[in-house]
């Protein structure tokens, strides 16, 4: 298959491609996003419990077609290897679209990044250095306590970005959840990095001439990786989703680096698929459970899909809860309470 004949990589069903081939399907990057960063490493593999645990079993019977502008964003980001600035309110499925992402893709596991008010680029996003535990350490093996290694590469951690820039043969998918929550500087401290597809591990970078390769820890549970002179360069840029519930308007430099996505609320038939991917044995009850949903969301506004699928595994797993239907009602509408003035959420 030539790297230019489909750049419809990803069909948004969520559900894993059996023939799905990466290297051969995706496109070669624009001239100005290319990145030339190695050696080229592995997608790390692992079991689907995450993605299990996040967007429910794959199957036939929870797969439906996504939005046709939300599968045409999905492949531009893809293509141009930019960042998708996902918006729309709480529980609109703004985070699991990335793990939809990477398992119809077969792209690992996916990285997260979640924002709050005091999230920093280097050390939180890049990496971390833990000065005073090489200080303990070394004090510790100079007075025999101890023989366990104090090589500097055990003290410096990736943080979620800075394992997705490692030179990966194919794009990683990482989550920055809640971009609006970060500090204001936060957005244009990313500029550099989104831009240019690198960084530098200060630290390492000191001690290169004398240890020019470091072995360090990353953000995949038990995960290592080598690097020169202290420098990460990707090779595929990752597939980055920022995710926001438009609490804050971002500066145009930021925006520029960026494709848009407003996510959708679902429609009945993919709230159903969603119930079904988590609910295999769910009752006859849950499609009707989704049809109140629906008219109170439209009515009401502010409810998320966490709040029916509660619904949902307590009308399922709580045998005569549902009989008292005053009781029932009660508790249902307390679990549908409204969580913003936005409409759905």
């Amino acid at each position: 298959m030539s790297r230019t004949a489909n750049w419809h990589i990803y069909t948004g069903t969520g559900q894993p491609r059996a023939d799905v081939d990466l290297r051969a399907e995706l496109p070669e990057p624009p001239p100005w996003r290319e990145f030339r960063g190695g050696p080229v490493l592995a997608t790390p593999t692992g079991d689907d419990h995450d993605n299990s645990r996040r967007i429910g079993t794959p199957g036939a019977d929870t797969s439906y077609p996504a939005d046709r502008h939300e599968i045409d964003m999905v492949n531009a980001a893809l293509l141009l290897r930019r960042p998708l600035l996902v918006t729309g309110g709480p529980g609109t499925g703004k985070t699991s679209l990335a793990f939809r992402v990477a398992r119809e893709l077969a792209l690992g596991p996916v990285l997260t990044w979640p924002i709050t008010s005091s999230s920093k680029l280097r050390q939180d996003g890049l990496y971390e250095y833990d000065a005073i535990g090489r200080v303990h350490a070394n004090s510790a093996k100079a007075s025999g306590v101890t023989d366990e290694p104090t090589d500097i590469g055990n003290f410096v951690h990736l943080g979620p970005l800075g394992t997705a820039l490692l030179p990966f043969e194919l794009p990683r998918v990482l989550v920055i959840d809640e971009i609006d929550k970060a500090d204001l500087s936060l957005p244009n401290d990313l500029l550099a990095v989104l831009e240019d597809g690198e960084y530098l591990v200060r630290e390492l970078a000191r001690v290169a001439r004398r240890t020019p390769k470091v072995v360090v820890h990353t953000a995949d549970p038990g995960g290592s990786a080598e690097i020169t002179e202290g420098h990460v360069r990707c090779r595929a840029f990752p597939f980055i989703v920022f995710t926001s519930n438009r609490e804050r308007e971002f500066p145009p430099a930021f925006l520029r680096r960026t494709l848009q996505l407003e996510m959708q609320p679902p429609n009945e038939d993919q709230l159903a698929s969603m119930v079904a991917a988590h609910f295999r044995n769910a009752s006859d009850g849950s499609a009707e459970l989704i049809r109140k949903f629906l008219r109170r969301s439209e009515s009401e506004g502010g409810l998320a899909i966490d709040q029916l699928l509660n619904t949902v595994q307590l009308a399922a797993t709580s045998s005569g809860l549902t009989e008292d239907r005053a009781s029932w009602e009660r508790l249902r509408d307390a679990l549908w309470h409204r969580l913003s003035t936005t409409g759905f959420e």
